[in-house]
């Protein structure tokens, strides 16, 4: 159980052990954000291939994937045949140390290990136990969560896109990792709970729910008018300007929040009178005529390049930015001063780091993504021992914020 630290400033979840039964992305992120907060995470795989991530390639690492290792950073692994008897008999002593679990599964497949919420609560009334899905446990229990799945059964693809092209997938497996913060929130928030009363609870979390949490402004809309929100590409359905605006070379992405900004925005583009042309004064004009209202503007910006562009009118305080690539986002964040990666050591690839500082504790210092079952030995050693103080976290050292 959770155990007191010696030291000034401990990691926020130092001497909180988690038991991850998860697999593929939501559930290795939310863990790893739990280690990354200096919580003790021992990753359970299974024998041979382990989590399907780890095959999940190109781009490939040293020694894994980089999908993988995307994920999986600060944390212990061992190999468990929950099939076998001896593998359910660590699975449920792991149990019984364990502050946190997380799985994966489908609602309901542990139970014939023992290892439902249920039986896990018996072994130990303090334990938080999270279950991620993709449809929640009732009428959805049955049907298996890929991201990709959800982005289209979930309504973002359906808002995601140009209007004259196909419905479009975001870039990267974003409900996924909603999901997985939305599981770490709940976590925290069980883990906040138990310190109070010294019970433990199921936290449920699935993609779906996740996904339409975080449609927010567009959800809205379609409650309040009852019309679903359609493609727009990177228009906004309520502000103009706020879209992707051609220049000489490559496209600005322009965010205009008020009039006052417009004016200022029409002043640097020397467009002079544009801000009192009724067509363009207010926001709901601009939204109105916004055809006309993105022409008069590239006519003017296609005479620049888009950094240009944005160091003009960041200057007087307009919301822009060129589209950057991955790498340049990266650099842009580093230039000011953001550190958007963290390196795990070990020979082990740069990573996307934790957005979270602290003014007090810091944050763990990565180390590298688990071989599979690297720790076994050492994690079944201490399950041995009953009377051994928790697992140190991976990751103790810290990174002042």
């Amino acid at each position: 159980m959770c155990a007191d630290v010696a030291g000034p400033d401990p990691l926020p979840l130092e001497g909180v052990v988690v038991a991850d039964f998860s697999r593929v992305l939501a559930g290795p992120y939310a863990t790893m954000l739990l280690a990354d907060l200096g919580a003790t995470v021992v990753k359970v795989e299974r024998p041979d291939s382990g989590d399907d991530t780890r095959s999940w390639g190109p781009p490939w690492t040293e020694h894994s994937s980089a999908y993988f290792e995307s994920v999986n950073r600060s944390k212990r692994s061992i190999v468990l045949d929950l099939a076998d008897p001896d593998g359910q008999r660590a699975a449920r002593d792991l149990v019984r140390r364990a502050d946190v679990l997380v799985e994966n599964f489908r609602p309901g497949a542990l139970a014939r290990y023992g290892l439902d919420f249920d039986s896990a609560a018996e072994l130990n009334p303090g334990l938080v136990y999270a279950s991620i899905s993709g449809f929640g446990g009732e009428g959805g229990a049955h049907l298996p969560g890929y991201d990709f799945v959800v982005q289209a059964l979930g309504g973002l693809m359906s808002i995601t896109g140009d209007p004259d092209g196909p419905p479009t997938k975001v870039g990267v497996a974003v409900v996924d990792v909603l999901t997985g913060k939305d599981a770490a929130l709940g976590i925290m928030a069980a883990l906040r709970h138990r310190d109070r009363t010294g019970t433990g609870q199921h936290v449920e979390v699935n993609l779906l729910s996740s996904l339409l949490s975080s449609l927010v402004n567009q959800m809205s809309a379609l409650q309040s008018t009852g019309a679903a929100p359609q493609r727009m590409a990177n228009r906004h359905p309520s502000i103009a300007p706020y879209e992707t605006l051609r220049c000489e070379d490559a496209f600005l992405a322009v965010a205009v929040g008020n009039d006052a900004q417009f004016r200022r925005l029409t002043e640097a583009l020397g467009l002079v009178g544009m801000a009192e042309d009724p067509r363009f004064a207010t926001n709901a004009e601009r939204v109105a005529h916004r055809e006309e209202l993105v022409r008069h503007l590239e006519n003017v910006l296609g005479a620049r390049t888009a950094v240009d562009w944005q160091e003009r009118l960041q200057r007087i305080g307009i919301a822009c930015g060129q589209v950057n690539d991955l790498s340049r986002a990266v650099d842009y964040a580093e230039s000011l001063g953001l550190r958007p990666t963290v390196d795990p050591g070990d020979g082990g690839v740069a990573q996307a780091r934790m957005p979270i500082d602290f003014s007090a504790t810091g944050s763990a210092a990565a180390t590298a993504p688990p071989r599979l079952g690297e720790h076994t030995d050492e994690v079944l050693a201490w399950l041995s021992d009953t009377e051994s103080a928790p697992l140190p976290p991976t990751a103790s050292r810290r990174i002042p914020s």
